[in-house]
């Protein structure tokens, strides 16, 4: 039955709710209006008690500041004596600011003394008054706090008036602002009351309504109660042959659609990525499959493109798997823009998409497709409130030129899409064989690196330290060599990015640690004491919770005092990290000492290096290499100085190689030098005996 009661409240609640909308605006419309006018009124009535005041005063000053650069001095007679003047009016009234503007738009006068010589040309309020019109503007500000000498906000009316010359031009123009907080004050408490009357009056309104339709209710029920208790008795009498009749079948009906439905189900889920609806590796599989069949047929080629997301595990790891998941149902819409209707599109899991060229006439119908692909992500994507940059990098293998099975061109396609990271985010590139033979040394370098700790390959250098006024070693920088039985000398810039890429640099870099502070307590044992020695950390060491606890059971399993170890960094390390603040200042609680290294080849975010716990700067060989020759390293590296001196680090030049750097770099102050002028990193024992004989 349709219920009178529930219709009848609902809509008085409706009502009341469109009244309280309705009037609670229209009368706060109508008292702001009102309370504008009459404070606009108060200004004009205070702008004409300044021009039969100050009249005299007020001519000269606009005049004397037309067309020249410098704005009045607040040391003149004059204008002491019409600050004054203006104090005097302004005393005990509303007003908490005024200025005075001469026609150019400049401030010749405010109350704020700060402000004169300011250009408000492009006010508004000054362009009106200077048409000869007054124009107000209520607002909420929140900038005079220290004039009123209160926390609160202040409603302000600002009023600007045309100042007219003795032959009615317009000289120049008032600014009064005035505050009305109190007038504001009083109309929110009024609008309440108003509401709240509103409110009242039709609540009980319709507690009244509410009794009478609740009584007609009652007597309708009852009246449908007797109706339905006959009409019940015939249906049920029907309905019981009815479902008899019809139970056979609809249960034969539903096993049938219900068996329909779930085989239906499953062949999608077989062959479609449930996400983002794209067909499934599956899917794409057997279609290459049916492709390469065809192509080999008809003596044609197609291409694979292996798509590959950028950014998109920070994206994940920072806002969370369900942004991640609409990141991904985008950028399948987006792609699937790009892609024509022969090709096939497919996700192959994670942040992973392959396509299918058919019928490729050559490279260059690929590379528009791949340049597509690259194209449709520069612009962001917007999921709620978070707008997100990405990039793809594309691997492309062709058949028949780079392999003619599935495996082969799904594994050419893949090489070929890291080597496109390699080159920088946003590329694609073709496969070739050199990639193939690249990966395959790459996985013996680094299965032989796995081996090279255990066997004792590798050995740690060190390259003196010197003070740059006296020429004495104050201490060294250790550095990892690797002597490979089968592969030879292994350059550090080989093997080091191979070890961070692989999470060998972890061990690694413990193990160097290790290796440096034992090394440095036996050369005190036998009489060479080393003052300081550096150490470089990798951010998979600083990333790993464990790294203070670790560093800490080094120095004491080896007895080196934690000042006279030194950690350095790069910029890069440092913002890759998350809680990088916190570390640091937990290795200075420790003792040890931090360096920034490379410093001006990363970010070099001045607002970072002033907050960070490091008591050195390390200036990189590609600046000192300039010195002499190139005006523009000279003026990086004098800046430098400069500015470690006056945020209070040390300084350190790398890749001092001349006499000439190194008088370059002590005049500017440098405090240490590091370079081949005063020694390659070498072997503790060469290390030693150079040295000591030095002392």
């Amino acid at each position: 039955m349709f219920n009178l009661s529930r219709y009848f409240s609902t809509l008085s609640f409706i009502l009341i709710v469109l009244a309280a909308g309705v009037l609670g605006p229209l009368y706060q419309k109508i008292s702001l209006d009102q309370l504008q006018d009459l404070a606009e009124s108060r200004n004009l009535a205070m702008a004409q008690v300044f021009r039969n005041t100050l009249q005299p005063q007020l001519a000269a000053l606009i005049s004397q500041t037309v067309g020249r650069d410098e704005a009045p001095r607040e040391t003149t007679e004059a204008m002491r004596g019409l600050r004054a003047s203006v104090h005097d009016l302004l005393h005990d009234t509303a007003v908490i600011r005024l200025r005075i503007y001469n026609r150019l738009g400049n401030i010749v006068f405010s109350t704020d003394a700060g402000e004169v010589g300011q250009s408000r040309l492009d006010s508004e309020g000054f362009r009106t008054a200077m048409r000869g019109a007054t124009l107000s503007d209520l607002s909420h500000r929140d900038n005079f706090q220290a004039l009123l000498g209160s926390s609160a906000e202040v409603a302000v009316l600002a009023t600007f008036i045309p100042i007219h010359g003795l032959d009615k031009a317009v000289e120049g123009a008032f600014e009064i602002d005035l505050d009305v907080s109190p007038f504001v004050t009083q109309l929110h408490r009024s609008l309440w009351w108003v509401t709240a009357g509103i409110v009242a009056v039709f609540g009980a309104l319709d507690m009244l309504q509410y009794l009478v339709v609740r009584r007609a209710q009652g007597i309708l029920e009852d009246q449908e109660g007797r109706i339905k208790a006959a009409r019940d008795t015939l249906e049920i009498q029907v309905a019981a042959r009815t479902d008899e009749l019809r139970r056979t079948n609809s249960q034969l009906e539903g096993e049938i659609a219900d068996r329909r439905k779930a085989q239906s189900k499953l062949n999608y889920l077989a062959y479609h990525d449930p996400l983002t609806g794209l067909a499934n590796r599956r899917c794409f599989i057997e279609r290459l499959e049916k492709s390469l069949d065809d192509a080999k047929r008809r003596e044609e080629r197609l291409a694979v493109l292996f798509i590959d997301l950028d950014q998109f595990k920070q994206v994940n790891d920072s806002l969370g798997h369900g942004v991640g998941d609409e990141l991904l149902v985008s950028v399948a819409a987006r792609l699937s823009e790009h892609v024509r209707l022969m090709d096939m599109l497919a996700r192959l899991g994670g942040d992973e998409f392959i396509c299918l060229m058919e019928g490729v006439r050559g490279p260059n119908e690929v590379e528009v497709l791949a340049g597509e692909i690259i194209a449709a992500f520069e612009t962001p994507f917007r999921l709620g409130d978070h707008e997100l940059f990405l990039s793809a990098s594309v691997g492309i293998s062709l058949f028949p030129d780079d392999g003619e099975s599935v495996l082969d061109l799904l594994r050419d396609a893949d090489t070929a899409m890291y080597r496109a990271k390699l080159l920088g985010r946003g590329n694609f590139h073709f496969y070739t064989p050199e990639m193939t033979r690249d990966a395959q040394a790459r996985i013996r370098m680094e299965n032989l690196l796995r081996r090279a700790l255990d066997n004792g390959e590798l050995a740690v250098h060190l390259q003196p330290q010197i003070e740059a006024s006296s020429g004495r070693l104050v201490g060294a920088e250790a550095l990892v060599r690797w002597h490979s039985p089968e592969l030879g000398e292994v350059m550090p810039m080989s093997f080091i990015p191979l070890a961070e890429d692989s999470g060998l640099i972890v061990g690694l870099g413990n193990w160097v640690l290790r290796e440096t502070c034992r090394q440095i307590m036996s050369w005190q044992e036998s009489g060479f004491d080393l003052s300081q020695v550096s150490v470089n950390l990798s951010v998979k060491q600083l990333e790993r919770p464990e790294f203070i606890d670790t560093l800490t059971a080094i120095l004491d399993e080896t007895g080196l005092a934690p000042e006279r170890l030194k950690l350095e960094l790069t910029e890069s390390v440092v913002m890759a990290m998350d809680n990088s603040f916190a570390l640091l200042e937990r290795l200075r609680e420790l003792g040890v000492g931090l360096a920034l290294d490379d410093f001006g080849t990363g970010y070099s975010s001045l607002s970072y290096l002033k907050l960070l716990p490091v008591q050195q700067l390390k200036i990189d060989r590609s600046f000192v290499e300039g010195i002499g020759c190139n005006a523009g390293d000279e003026a990086i590296v004098r800046t430098v100085i400069e500015l470690a001196g006056r945020l209070g680090f040390e300084v350190v030049a790398e890749g001092v190689e001349t006499t000439q750097q190194a008088e370059f770099l002590a005049g500017l102050g440098c405090e240490q030098l590091q370079g081949y002028l005063h020694g390659r990193a070498v072997a503790p024992a060469e290390f030693r005996a150079r040295w000591l004989v030095a002392k």
